[in-house]
């Protein structure tokens, strides 16, 4: 069974997220501002559906779905398309397909010891982010 992704996580550290959002397409002024903000994630689960909630001081963007079912997801805010998505778990790696306008695109989530990784990548571009978990929790 992997390990619980339930909880706030703060993130620590974010490498190469602005050649990712250039791949994207998000203009120069949006990468600026997105440059600078300290992301949340908050992750639930209920029953077999996940919610992951992206949040920061400037846009917020929240995630739903159910492992191994494709769905379809809007990027509001992000860069604004239209994909069909599918989560499903490899290892204990949570791991998401994005087809749409853009190649190879998608994540994937993972704990290693006591972080959240999140890897994004996008015809080639990776981004790195690491998250650890709120204190309190």
């Amino acid at each position: 069974m992997p390990a619980s992704f339930c909880g706030t996580w703060e993130m620590i550290s974010n490498v190469n997220f602005e050649g990712y959002m250039i791949t994207l397409g998000v203009s120069p002024p949006l990468r600026k501002i997105a440059l600078k903000l300290k992301l949340k994630k908050m992750i639930e689960q209920q029953g077999d559906q996940y919610i992951i909630k992206t949040l920061s001081t400037f846009r917020n963007y929240t995630i739903s779905f159910r492992v191994g079912q494709e769905f379809k997801e809007f990027t509001q805010g992000l860069d604004n398309r239209h994909l069909k998505s599918l989560v499903t778990w490899e290892g204990n790696n949570l791991v998401c397909e994005q087809k749409g306008e853009k190649k190879n695109r998608g994540w994937v989530h993972w704990i290693e010891e006591d972080k959240l990784h999140l890897e994004l990548h996008c015809e080639g571009e990776i981004c790195k982010q690491v998250f650890k978990k709120k204190s309190n929790e």
